[in-house]
């Protein structure tokens, strides 16, 4: 009688590769069905104003990448009214398709009632196209689309609610008695920069300085902190997107990956915010150890006078994603 024959005992390097595609597939099931819409603030203080100055209120929003009938994440955005922010900025990539600009601003409209400023990125003037989900991480090809975004439409709804476009201009307002002066650039990812039109010292009579840009690239940065700038605003990065739990695996930007997300200090006196923003291309819906934020940056007077800006990075407070319905 012949003997039935047991499966072999599978040896510890397939136990280990089945064990890596196990967990992998649960990240991917994590990443796309959970993280991407885990919305979550993260709140900054920085003692960055003149002594006896309000403290003024930031609200950094970036890469909506808006679609229709994104409700979800519309939701997240009407809520942050809650955190009762002073000022909005949004450091772009609105938009994800050419019928998104009503989304977009019926995601924005509470917010539109505030004080506001923008600049933008390529997902404004261009659609997203598929990818090799590899390019996140470093590898594969890397594409660019051609096709059009009515980003013209964005601009014209956004200027007529009262932001202002920061694009290649310099400018100043007064927002709960603090005196700011704001600049701008194109996307600088897509070399559409032209920093020569804002170029020249940020000079005295405001109590801060703000330089808005899509992309963190060093060149931008740099020049702002030559400038005097107190503080850059960007996005672009998604904080990495898929990420692993030690943090990001690239930035695709030229920044270092310490700084792909949250506070740091550039140069000699710059702060940076780098928004993990709040979307991601629909050919991508992922994101692992990454949550989609908005940033709420509190602007506090210095605690003696003549004592500079911290120029070291500071500890965010992260707070509980706010409720959606």
């Amino acid at each position: 009688m012949a003997r039935s024959r047991r499966p072999a005992e599978p040896t510890t390097a397939q136990a280990l590769v089945q064990a890596g595609i196990a967990a992998a597939a649960t990240g991917l099931v994590y990443g796309t069905m959970y993280e991407r819409n885990n919305y979550r603030v993260r709140q900054v203080e920085l003692p960055i104003l003149p002594p006896g100055t309000s403290p003024l209120r930031i609200l950094h929003i970036s890469d909506l990448h808006m679609l229709p009938g994104q409700r979800v994440k519309t939701a997240f955005l009407h809520s942050l009214t809650r955190l009762r922010p002073d000022f909005v900025v949004d450091t772009g990539d609105n938009l994800s398709s050419d019928r998104a600009v009503p989304a977009v601003m019926r995601a924005l409209e509470p917010l539109l009632r505030l004080p506001g400023a923008f600049v933008f990125g390529s997902n404004d003037y261009y659609a997203p196209i598929p990818k090799n989900p590899l390019s996140y991480v470093g590898l594969g090809k890397k594409r660019t689309s051609e096709t059009p975004l009515p980003w013209r439409d964005l601009r014209a709804a956004l200027t007529e609610h009262g932001w202002e476009d920061a694009t290649h201009r310099k400018f100043h307002m007064t927002v709960n008695g603090v005196r700011i002066l704001i600049a701008g650039v194109d996307d600088p990812h897509m070399e559409a920069d032209r920093y020569s039109t804002i170029a020249g010292p940020a000079g005295p009579g405001f109590d801060v300085r703000i330089g808005l840009t899509h992309s963190p690239e060093p060149r931008i940065l740099d020049a702002f902190d030559a400038d005097g700038y107190d503080l850059a605003l960007a996005g672009h990065t998604h904080g990495g997107q898929v990420c692993l739990p030690t943090g990001a695996i690239v930035t695709n930007c030229g920044i270092d990956r310490s700084r792909v997300k949250g506070i740091s200090a550039w140069g000699r006196n710059l702060m940076l915010n780098v928004s993990a923003g709040l979307g991601n291309s629909p050919f991508v819906p992922i994101r692992t150890f990454c949550q989609p934020e908005a940033s709420l940056l509190v602007l506090t007077p210095q605690k003696s006078k003549g004592k500079e800006a911290p120029v070291a990075p500071l500890p965010s407070t992260e707070r509980e994603p706010l409720a959606v319905g």
